[in-house]
């Protein structure tokens, strides 16, 4: 895709957002500065899908949700926005169609389940960069096959064996899911229209049935899963239930960077009720040696 295509979006304000005060022109170096400062900043959730409200494809309509709603969603909402800044800085961004295994066990595959995306035009090899993985990258990674390591987590890329042309990422063996692969092609947003309908809608889908935000720093990584705080660092994973509502939302604020003003004091009691009803099912499965 072209550098500069697209809506226009409120480029400083989004900046300021990442907590970065100045423009710089397209580099490697910069483009680090802004992947980890959106890492950092803005976290990965099913929030909005909980409220039933996920909200359109569209990239800018995500950026706003930034920018201006202090929210933000998932790898399409993550990836769109910031695909949209990207090119709003002059960087040659393209959108590819992903898709993830959850096991080693299951097929890779390219469904749409994921929006990935790459950076060339830098005088290198290009990037992976992901701002849509939860516990997945924090840097770039560059497109050479090999193994990399960012805190607490070792990644592996690799060409795609189910997208010639295109990329593996295998996922550390403690990460959410097993691998994601993406085709080489770009794509336009509508091609994941259909996906994002059942990931964000049906009751079958795993946004829908637990209420999760996931965000990372480069030595550490948090993830709630409904009342549960995992956290992974040097000293190895440790967890947490959040069992009161003013410290589950208080988490959700302070270690996970939501903004206060996000939701209003009426969705917030909805979100509680939902992640307290979702931890009592997991423990009725539990005592009944389901999962």
């Amino acid at each position: 895709m072209a550098a500069n295509l697209g809506p226009v979006i409120d480029i400083d304000g989004y900046l300021l957002r990442l907590g970065i005060t100045e423009r710089e022109p397209p580099s490697a170096e910069a483009l680090w500065r802004l992947h980890t400062a959106h890492i950092t900043h803005v976290p990965y959730d099913s929030l909005d899908i909980q409220l039933g409200r996920p909200g359109p494809l569209d990239p800018a309509a995500s950026a706003g949700r930034v920018v201006r709603d202090g929210r933000s969603g998932y790898c399409y909402h993550l990836n769109g926005a910031f695909s949209e800044l990207l090119k709003g800085l002059g960087y040659r961004v393209t959108r590819h169609k992903g898709g993830s295994s959850m096991s080693p066990g299951e097929p890779p595959n390219v469904d749409g389940g994921h929006l990935a995306l790459t950076v060339t035009g830098l005088g290198d090899d290009g990037w992976m960069v992901d701002a849509g993985l939860g516990d997945g990258l924090f840097t770039p990674v560059p497109l050479v096959e090999g193994t990399y390591r960012q805190g607490p987590f070792s990644f592996a890329l690799r060409h795609s064996a189910v997208a010639p042309g295109g990329w593996q990422f295998v996922h550390d063996e403690q990460g959410s899911f097993h691998a994601l692969d993406f085709g080489p092609e770009p794509v336009e947003m509508d091609v994941f229209a259909e996906e994002h309908e059942h990931l964000s809608r049906s009751p079958e889908s795993g946004f829908v049935r637990t209420c999760t935000v996931q965000r990372r720093d480069a030595c550490s990584i948090d993830l709630l899963r409904s009342l549960t705080l995992t956290r992974f660092d040097a000293s190895g994973k440790s967890k947490t239930l959040l069992d009161k509502e003013k410290d589950w939302r208080a988490a959700i604020v302070d270690v996970f960077g939501v903004e206060p003003h996000a939701y209003p004091d009426e969705d917030w009691t909805k979100l509680w009720k939902l992640a307290a009803a979702q931890h009592e099912r997991y423990l009725a499965r539990k005592a009944g040696g389901t999962r």
